[in-house]
């Protein structure tokens, strides 16, 4: 049997613009090292270590692929890689604009869909109708080009950080009025580094991409930003009721394990289930006829059995509606009455476009979930417990990266060292992927496969990037052993971070100490109170990084805004999430917390620190 996928007319345009778009000098050619690049560009899903097989592949002949390579080689893919996921987000007959790219060498044209601009004006509309600051911004016509131009001055991307992850940014730090250039790109940095800090992928996005109203880029952060606000909740520790979606025979873990994804589909098909329909298995094609949505919101739909909440009778008649674009508008009109007809319109449904389906769905369950908590189930409701700090920042450090899969659940979903494979490259410890097993694993004998790997990277760890790891394995990994599993990711983290400064400072090796020297070199010169160490108790009130972020940007500290002595913990808060918003805005990619100034942690201090000593050494 034929496995390949044919490549049609619109895919081999798609393909051409990919190529185009990293082709910059319009050769004909692009090196091997430009591939990720490449399969990025052309929405083609694949993970690193299967674009590695392909370069290593690619290496036996030649050093440079062009275009007619390229081709042979998506048509090559099977289609079990990339056929289900190739271009999906976008309907290629409709709905597409292609806009004037990034290189002028090449003419390159980039596309972004008209549908998933129209579903996130009118959210960022509601979301934002009653913020005074959005007031010169808000409401945009989501039949115009105006969403493109409002995220220019930043503050738009800083309300909606602040409604997917309350409290990222402190208000006091947003430049609100009388912006100028300066003040826009300040505005920005902290948008971009503090989208960053919550899992955004933002490696590629940079000020001027959002000044200049880059379609796809914007487009890209708003639905990484609104996609982790939707999905905050879907998710066990948040919302013990969820337990009611636990099948016979499965385990609470198996449900800890689900993707916020595969949550909503089976909280879906629960609802389906009771109804007495049959389930779906996707939010394309699969809903395309409205039916199943139909008998979820009468499902969820208040009934009046709650105190306070009156009913909301949904009518079904629409079910009859032979045409599926009509039925899909008298189903958006049901979700209407529920306050819930968001992302959608009758187009998106009748032409199943995934994305914003999921957005649909994702909201309606937010609203109404409709699930009770089981009361007589034997479950240890002990095992429920959200992640701690530390693991969310590793968490959001890692999917900022851009690791793929993403990781939903720290333990879980590093248990087969695939996403740390991908962080040994990112701190420049060759992986040699001949050695490690790729999913899908088997489930016989598939948690070996997954364990010979975390052994591997637990070798890599000791062997090639020096670290102490004594007392770690490969079984502690796999199985989720959180101490350990920890220890290997500070590791990480803490090199990542002292490889920014080594290759700032020609490659020199940097220590904690250098890091203290630094620092108190930089207070000293500016007038301010040095540090011992990044245990100093003066660091719970925040002052030394905030002395010190004015000392790398001269005014920028208001400090009739801060107390300084004798502080309550209120007020040590205050200043410390007054400190880690204006080291991003100064542009310091941080990704500690305020709690972790306050009560003076010493690694999230050591990486506030060095991140403001790249920002400085960058102005040096």
């Amino acid at each position: 049997m034929d496995t390949t996928s044919p490549i049609t007319q619109d895919d081999l345009e798609e393909l051409r613009e990919a190529f185009a778009k990293i082709d910059v000098d319009n050769n004909g050619f692009i090196s091997k090292d430009k591939l990720t690049a490449l399969f990025k560009a052309a929405n083609l899903p694949l993970p690193g270590y299967r674009i590695r097989e392909i370069i290593q592949e690619l290496t036996k002949t030649s050093d440079n692929l062009t275009f007619e390579e390229f081709i042979n080689m998506v048509h090559g893919l099977k289609s079990s890689e990339v056929a289900k996921t190739f271009r999906k987000a976008i309907n290629k007959k409709e709905g597409i604009c292609n806009v004037a790219g990034t290189s002028e060498q090449s003419g390159t044209q980039h596309s972004y869909s008209e549908e998933e601009r129209v579903a996130f004006v009118n959210w960022v509309n509601k979301a934002l109708e009653k913020d005074g600051d959005s007031k010169h911004l808000l409401p945009m016509d989501p039949n115009s080009n105006e969403l493109f131009a409002a995220v220019g001055d930043g503050i738009l991307l800083c309300k909606m950080i602040n409604l997917s992850v309350p409290d990222t940014i402190d208000e006091r730090t947003i430049n609100k009025k009388k912006l100028t250039p300066f003040t826009i790109q300040e505005n920005l940095n902290l948008a971009l580094n503090s989208a960053s800090a919550i899992g955004c992928h933002v490696v590629n996005i940079g000020a001027e991409d959002l000044k200049e109203g880059r379609q796809h880029l914007v487009l890209g952060l708003l639905w990484q930003i609104i996609k982790i606000g939707l999905f905050a909740d879907i998710e066990l520790s948040r919302n013990e009721a969820l337990i009611a979606l636990l099948r016979d025979g499965e385990s609470l873990e198996d449900l800890m394990k689900l993707s916020p994804e595969e949550l909503l589909l089976r909280w879906a098909n629960y609802h389906l289930e009771q109804a007495g329909c049959p389930k779906i298995n996707n939010f394309g094609s699969d809903i395309k006829d409205s039916k199943a949505y139909y008998n979820i919101l009468n499902q969820v739909a208040p009934k009046g059995d709650e105190d306070g909440v009156p009913p909301i009778a949904i009518d079904m008649s629409g079910l009859r509606e032979k045409d599926d674009l009509k039925r899909a508008e008298s189903m958006l009109e049901q979700a209407d009455r529920l306050g819930c007809r968001q992302f959608v319109m009758a187009t998106d449904v009748t032409r199943g476009n995934p994305k914003l389906n999921l957005a649909f769905v994702a909201n309606l369950f937010n609203k109404y979930p409709a699930l009770k908590k089981p009361e007589n189930q034997d479950i240890d409701w002990s095992l429920i417990e959200g992640e701690t700090r530390e693991e969310r920042t590793f968490r959001n450090w890692m999917n900022s990266l851009g690791v793929n899969p993403r990781v939903n659940h720290l333990y879980a979903d590093i248990d087969d060292a695939l996403v740390i494979f991908q962080l040994y490259e990112k701190i420049k410890v060759p992986v040699n992927w001949d050695k490690v097993n790729k999913p899908p694993y088997s489930k016989l004998g598939g948690n070996m496969k997954k364990l010979e790997n975390c052994n591997y990277a637990v070798d890599l760890g000791k062997k090639e990037a020096k670290f102490s790891l004594v007392g770690i394995a490969g079984q502690d990994l796999n199985e989720g052993k959180r101490t350990l599993t920890l220890a290997l990711l500070w590791q990480l983290m803490r090199r990542y971070t002292l490889n920014i400064l080594e290759d700032l400072g020609d490659g020199q090796k940097v220590t904690d100490d250098t890091i203290v020297t630094w620092v108190n070199d930089t207070l000293t010169q500016a007038g301010k109170s040095t540090i011992s160490s990044f245990k100093d108790a003066s660091i719970s009130s925040s002052m030394p990084v905030l002395d010190l972020i004015d000392a790398i940007q001269p005014g920028s500290i208001r400090y009739d805004l801060l107390k300084t002595e004798d502080l309550t913990e209120e007020e040590k808060l205050n200043n410390a999430k007054y400190a880690i918003s204006m080291a991003r805005k100064i542009g310091a990619r941080v990704y500690a917390l305020p709690e972790d100034l306050m009560e003076v942690k010493p690694k999230m201090v050591m990486t506030v620190f060095a991140c403001l000593m790249a920002r400085g050494l960058k102005t040096a």
